[in-house]
């Protein structure tokens, strides 16, 4: 594949990736300036040169498109959708909000999974949910004439 130094430089200029970008000036200093791969991921990336090779072959294959990451799956649900949209309705029908511990358990009856409390939390922001009860992070934003003016409203 020829690759001329003016492709690789635009290409470095307009990409937003910073990976990328990284890949692409080590194509351009083995293919274009002719160092040596192995020392050039060493001295001017701090890389092992397994890391050069394996960009290099990836940029010989597929060109450009080769320097981006490929799509990774990760581990697939063990909750289906379906069940979740279960889930989600049922929460969203109660007006009064629910505590984790019973969202740990309608989901263990439901689909037999059992998640840890944080990835509860987790699931209800990726659906929408807000937490009712505001977290103590937040008690010192108000202004004390707020605060005053909330302790007198409480009283009433």
């Amino acid at each position: 594949m020829v690759t001329s130094a003016r492709l690789l430089d635009d290409a470095y200029r307009t990409e937003k990736d910073v990976d990328v970008r990284e890949r692409l000036l080590l194509v351009r200093r083995v293919r274009i300036d002719n160092e040596e791969a192995a020392s050039a991921a060493e001295k001017e990336f701090h890389r092992s040169r397994w890391w050069a090779y394996k960009w290099l072959k990836r940029f010989d294959e597929s060109g450009l498109d080769g320097l981006k990451d490929l799509h990774r799956s990760g581990r697939p649900p063990e909750v289906s959708e379906e069940t979740f949209a279960v889930i989600r309705r049922e929460l969203s029908e109660n007006p009064s909000g629910w505590k984790v511990k019973e969202i740990m358990n309608m989901i263990y009856k439901k689909a037999g999974v059992r998640y840890h409390e944080v990835h509860i939390y987790r699931l209800l922001h990726n659906w929408g949910f807000k937490p009712k009860v505001p977290q103590r992070r937040f008690v010192n934003i108000a202004s004390k004439e707020e605060k005053e003016r909330f302790k007198k409203m409480r009283r009433k």
